[in-house]
């Protein structure tokens, strides 16, 4: 069973998230804001998958993607974005910065399933 961490500073947005992850059969870790996921990512926990928000108070998720690319142990991380920000610069940047994955507010399941699928298949894993 895969484990995904979910960093959004949105409670309802995390709940449905983590409602469509059990129904993938995945296990879930949440974050409500990027710095307390990159401390935990510092502490050693290893999520199977991050989905990460863009706009979050104090540290953007784009800044916390940039963080996580920058460091050689988490290159194999497979990162989802999923915001409310559709703006092909907005995607054309997380892509560029290292995100595996982009996909809009509010989002399906069916959608939020193949992201992930995607995801993993770029660090040579599955589902």
């Amino acid at each position: 069973m895969k484990t995904i961490w979910i960093v959004d500073d949105d409670e309802e947005m995390i709940r449905a998230v983590q409602l469509m992850l059990k129904m993938l059969n995945c296990q879930t870790g949440h974050y409500l804001n990027a710095r307390t996921a990159a401390q935990a990512l510092l502490d050693g926990g290893h999520p199977d998958l991050l989905i990460l928000d863009i706009n979050m108070p104090e540290v953007s998720g784009l800044d916390m993607l940039e963080f996580i690319r920058r460091r050689e142990a988490w290159n194999d991380l497979p990162i989802v974005m999923l915001s409310t920000e559709a703006a092909d610069v907005t995607v054309d940047k997380a892509l560029s910065l290292g995100a595996d994955g982009y996909i809009c507010k509010p989002v399906m399941i069916e959608e939020l399933e193949k992201a992930i699928r995607e995801a993993f298949q770029k660090h040579d894993q599955t589902l």
